[in-house]
This record gives structure tokens, C-alpha cells and sequence, in this order.
């Protein structure tokens, strides 16, 4: 009795998918080859690749300052980046602490003014800081503290005053006057870099208290406007 095996042929769908595996197979491997042909014969040209980076650059750099006098501006690209950081920074401090405060950007990286109701910032009439203004007061110190060399970061702080009769600024101590000087104290005493700081009067608003900010140069000049206020000698902080 012989053993018969029974040879069963692949069927006609085994025969198309092992025809599409070996098709696909050449054309990737074509596809391949046209690549590293076009490698090999390829040149860099140095002309079209800086054309290239430069459209990029200037597509994705920092908006530039729309001024009508290009030469007041001179700082360079980091000096400008670290202006912008520094305005991120202050108007972060305003809004999670004050947040009746009014921030104006002026000169994006250069100048910005706050504007505070004088009552979220003195008590009753008074010129007793409230709580929550101290720590307020900490971290403008820090951020004024942390100017990268060949910049100033300055702050004015402004009170308003009624100018007498004769047009001219009150010569007796009055409230602001005394806010002023109390503001100066407290900052001072709470280690503020003596030249980044200007406390003044101007005709205003007896309710409001203006804050400016500045991003100067070294050299750049520096409070044009304001009547400085006297500051002791080894100034004490409160809080």
C-alpha cells in the first residue's frame, strides 16, 4: 500500500498579494535610488541658502518699533527682547496684585505707565500704605534689581497735586507730598537701586498715582519733569 501526498497549488488570491508585496517592493526601492541620485549630483550654493535663512529671519523676528524717528532707537536685538520681558513683567506684578490698576504700554520695550486709584494704595486718607501693597513693593524692587548690564530699568512715581494761584507747585507739606516721601522711604528701605528711582509731584489728579516705567540706556537721560522729593538718610520700610 503506497502512501499518496496531495500537493494542493496556492490559490490565485496567495498569487496577487505576493505580486503586490514584490511591486511596491521595486518601486520603494526605485523611489530610493532617484533620491541619492539627486543627493550625489546636488550642489549648495551659499547665495540661495543665506537668501533663504534671511527671508526666515525677518519673517519670524520681532516686530520692530513703528516710530517716526528711527535713530532714537539704538539698543540691540537683546536689549529690546529683555525691555519687552521686563513690561511682561511688571504688568504680571500689577494685575495679580492690584487689579484696579491701568497698565499702558506707551513704547513697547521702552516706556509703559500705571495708573492706581489713590485709595487701593493709601488707607483712609492717609499716608499708611495698605498690606497689600508691600509685597507689591518687594517685587517691583526685584524686577528693578535685575536690569542686564548696559540697561536701566527706572521707575517714576507720581503724585498729583493742585498747583496754587500762581501757577507754581505747593511749597507747604501736604498729603501728596508726604505719600511721596513715604513711598520713597519704603522703597528705599527695601533695597531699590538708588539711581532707578525718581519720586515726584506734577499737576494732576489727587486720586490717582502714576507709575512709569522706562527701559533706558546707560547713557540715556534720565526724570526730565518731575520735583524730587527728599529721601533720609538709612530710610526704614515698613511691613
Amino acid at each position: 500500500m503506497h502512501d499518496h501526498t496531495l500537493i494542493v497549488p496556492p490559490s490565485t488570491d496567495d498569487n496577487r498579494q505576493a505580486s503586490n508585496v514584490a511591486l511596491f517592493l521595486s518601486l520603494f526601492l526605485l523611489v530610493l535610488a532617484f533620491f541619492i541620485l539627486l543627493v550625489a549630483i546636488s550642489t549648495v550654493e551659499d547665495v540661495k541658502s543665506n537668501a533663504v535663512m534671511d527671508s526666515l529671519t525677518s519673517t519670524f523676528a520681532t516686530s520692530q518699533l513703528n516710530v517716526s524717528d528711527p535713530t532714537e532707537y539704538t539698543a540691540k536685538d537683546g536689549d529690546i527682547l529683555a525691555g519687552y520681558q521686563f513690561q511682561d513683567q511688571v504688568t504680571s506684578l500689577f494685575a495679580t496684585t492690584l487689579q484696579v490698576a491701568k497698565v499702558e504700554i506707551v513704547r513697547p520695550g521702552h516706556f509703559m505707565r500705571v495708573s492706581i486709584p489713590a485709595a487701593s494704595m493709601f488707607a483712609n486718607e492717609d499716608t499708611e500704605l495698605r498690606p497689600v501693597v508691600i509685597p507689591l513693593f518687594d517685587r517691583l524692587v526685584a524686577a528693578l534689581s535685575g536690569r542686564p548690564p548696559g540697561l536701566h530699568f527706572d521707575m517714576e512715581f507720581v503724585m498729583g497735586v493742585d498747583y496754587t494761584a500762581a501757577g507754581e507747585l505747593p511749597t507747604g507739606q501736604t498729603l501728596a507730598m508726604s505719600r511721596a516721601r513715604g513711598v520713597a522711604v519704603e522703597l528705599a528701605g527695601r533695597g531699590v537701586p538708588p539711581d532707578a528711582i525718581s519720586i515726584g509731584l506734577r499737576e494732576g489728579n489727587l486720586d490717582t498715582v502714576s507709575i512709569n516705567f522706562y527701559v533706558r540706556d546707560e547713557d540715556e537721560q534720565r526724570f526730565e519733569y518731575l520735583t524730587p522729593v527728599a529721601v533720609p538718610d538709612n530710610p526704614e520700610p515698613r511691613g
